[in-house]
């Protein structure tokens, strides 16, 4: 009898680990269920052939598609140096990184890249750029690996410093080449600590070169540097290591829960915004706003130059440099405009 109640419960625990977990999405709908929300249609768009890039789904935001170069600046936030050539975003050597206005977490990125023809230098000096996430904390390597031997680690398509691709589908000198990325930002408790690692996978000219890998840190040359925390959402970076790479045709879905777009503001425009308002105190922190009042402390995401709003409660800050105001609401309450004292 006790083996018996033994087995029974084994067997119980075993059918209950195969049953959805309750609250999941498999239990909140039916199989088949016809009340289930049908997935929205997106135009997917048109391919990129190597004379002419190709058109964005009509849901990515689009970063750059030949006409200029707004969704851009330099690291610090001020305009970039690099150019727009003949419909290509161009490095200017010795102009320092480019970043996105915008910030991203969780998404789908589309990139096309060329490098120089004809090809110059060897290894690591030969058609150099990257792709960051993160901020500039995490790699996918750009380079010439067309017949260009190199360290594995730093190859064309690698996790710098971290995992080589799979396999080399570099195309010649000055041909456009393809970068499709899925990134899964890292995730961090309210003490920093880590509670997930960011994971990628990378389709090189349509060829999988690296697959759902789990990075050990955050790349960089010669060392392997341990996550430090930081916010979800954060712009993405083009690399200038001296060589005249160019970018084309660039786009990004943003995947996981729908959310406010958030741009990544430069220090001096934050800056600005700091003082007190009445009874509104605002400081800043990193790339963000801190709001507080009677010690009730809130942090403030950029969603605009000027529009600033919490992801914790309703509240919404509208910033007017113009008279060095702030209109604080809060759910309906607009609220009154308060100066800057």
């Amino acid at each position: 009898m006790k083996n018996s109640r033994l087995l029974i419960s084994v067997l119980f625990l075993f059918a209950s680990a195969l049953l959805p977990t309750p609250g999941s999405a498999h239990t909140q709908w039916l199989g088949h269920d016809r009340n289930r929300p049908l997935p929205p249609v997106v135009d997917p768009g048109v391919s990129s052939t190597p004379e002419k890039p190709g058109k964005a789904p009509s849901d990515a935001v689009v970063l750059f598609d030949g006409s200029n170069l707004s969704a851009w600046a330099a690291m610090d936030g001020q305009a970039t140096k690099w150019v727009n050539h003949d419909g290509a975003l161009e490095c200017v050597p010795g102009s320092g990184y480019v970043r996105t206005l915008r910030s991203f977490g969780e998404c789908q990125l589309h990139i096309e890249f060329a490098t120089p023809s004809p090809a110059h230098g060897q290894s690591q000096g030969r058609g150099n750029s990257g792709v960051f996430f993160g901020l500039g904390r995490y790699e996918i390597q750009v380079l010439d690996s067309y017949d260009n031997k190199t360290y594995a680690d730093g190859s064309c398509g690698s996790v710098y410093n971290q995992f080589p691709p799979l396999v080399n589908a570099s195309r010649k000198p000055g041909e456009w080449q393809t970068y499709d990325i899925l990134w899964t930002p890292p995730r961090f408790a309210s003490d920093g600590a880590l509670k997930s690692a960011p994971r990628v996978t990378v389709l090189h000219n349509g060829v999988v070169i690296q697959n759902n890998v789990e990075l050990i840190g955050e790349t960089g040359w010669l060392e392997r540097a341990p996550f430090k925390a930081h916010a979800e959402k954060l712009p993405l970076a083009l690399q200038d290591h001296g060589n005249p790479v160019r970018y084309r045709n660039i786009w990004v879905r943003e995947l996981g829960a729908p959310s406010k777009p958030e741009f990544y503001l430069a220090d001096a425009v934050l800056d600005s915004y700091v003082g007190t308002y009445d009874r509104w105190e605002v400081t800043r922190r990193g790339g963000s706003l801190i709001l507080n009042t009677g010690g009730v402390v809130v942090e403030l995401f950029a969603e605009s130059p000027t529009h600033f709003f919490s992801k914790v409660v309703d509240i919404q800050a509208e910033f007017d440099p113009s008279d060095r105001s702030i209109r604080v609401s809060v759910g309906e309450d607009s609220g009154e405009k308060k100066q800057k004292k």
